[in-house]
């Protein structure tokens, strides 16, 4: 889950905050590796993100086992919601 705030006039840079949950990854090797592969795709994309605080929450568990490339493409697909504009009511 992706929670997003448009930062305050004279930012120009995007940041990230991580919650990763111990209720649905019990182990700390996991949890860590879950934040270190959103961090890394974070850092690699930042430079073409708007001015907005990011808070990734893990909302479901993951599954087994885990997956760097899949935690990313997952992370990625959060942002291209993110940058899509959004279609009027």
């Amino acid at each position: 889950m992706l929670h997003y705030q448009p930062r305050a006039e004279g930012f120009s840079e995007a940041r990230l905050g991580l919650v990763v949950g111990k209720k649905l990854v019990k182990r700390a090797v996991d949890r860590n590796r879950v934040k270190r592969v959103i961090r890394e795709e974070f850092r690699r994309c930042r430079p073409n993100l708007p001015p907005v605080d990011l808070v990734v929450r893990l909302a479901v568990k993951p599954q087994r086992p885990l997956v760097g490339k899949a935690i990313a493409s997952d992370f990625l697909a959060l942002l291209e919601k993110l940058q899509r504009p959004r279609e009027k009511r």
